[in-house]
């Protein structure tokens, strides 16, 4: 066994004891529980713009774009930018990466590399920006319910002749409209990749945890996921992401396409 292999073994070791761990896995949904409730979430930037997610989701984020290497991601939910930055940089890693190996230096405004982020309400101030940020060649967005049949078919169109489609879901997360976002964007998921569904861990918070939010639990993404599976062969949940995090706010949401 290679060096590389031993550290893969022990590491596989190590996460597979993680979901019996009743007392690891107790704590960090304390502390999921804990940080939300203090707004911890909202701490944090991506290269200059607020990104709505905990470190660890950023990670796993980073991970799953570096290994599938997309050449298109879809996400649902823009508020600050925080997330399609992002999504925007890796991109662009991924093309710096590519003119290495290939010797051949790529002009970033020609990439065709790119991602579409749609919002019900995109504000002015985060539009501006967004627009101004040295990523934004990289970044289409636009403004509308993602559930909109006519958003819909627009991304749809803007999404022709990409091979390699990644979609994340994080906008409203009551169980009807991520129903609707997983029957609009799914299919956009290229077998290998993923379909990420944020927020599904409303399901496990207390009931009425979001007390000024339409979503609980019983009503969130989980609930819309776990029925939308039953329809969807094609997609299986992996869980090993979830279990190298143990604090992720996506339990049961990293969707794999087979």
């Amino acid at each position: 066994m290679t060096p590389q292999q031993q550290f893969e073994s022990e590491r596989h070791e190590r996460l597979s004891s993680y979901p019996q761990d009743k007392a690891f896995v107790e704590l960090s949904q304390q502390w999921l529980q804990q940080s939300m409730d203090k707004k911890y979430v909202y701490n944090f930037d991506w290269l200059g713009r607020p990104i709505i997610q905990y470190p660890q989701d950023m990670v796993a984020i980073q991970d799953l774009i570096w290994t599938i290497r997309p050449d298109l991601i879809v996400e649902t939910g823009i508020a600050h930018g925080g997330s399609l930055i992002l999504s925007a940089s890796m991109l662009a890693m991924l093309d710096m990466c590519d003119a290495i190996q290939s010797g051949v230096i790529l002009d970033p405004r020609k990439s065709s590399r790119k991602v579409i982020g749609i919002d019900i309400d995109i504000r002015p101030h985060n539009r501006a920006a967004i627009e101004a940020h040295p990523m934004a060649s990289r970044i289409q967005m636009f403004q509308g319910s993602s559930i909109d049949p006519g958003v819909v078919a627009q991304v749809k169109e803007a999404a022709l002749g990409y091979k390699k489609v990644m979609v994340f879901l994080d906008s409203m997360h009551t169980h009807d409209h991520v129903l609707g976002e997983l029957n609009a964007y799914a299919t956009l998921v290229s077998p290998g990749s993923y379909c990420v569904v944020f927020d599904t861990f409303v399901e496990d918070m207390p009931p009425k945890f979001f007390a000024d939010r339409p979503w609980d639990v019983g009503n969130n993404p989980k609930t819309a996921t776990k029925q939308w599976l039953t329809t969807n062969s094609d997609f299986l949940i992996d869980r090993t992401i979830e279990h190298r995090l143990m604090v992720t706010v996506a339990p049961d949401g990293f969707l794999l396409r087979k």
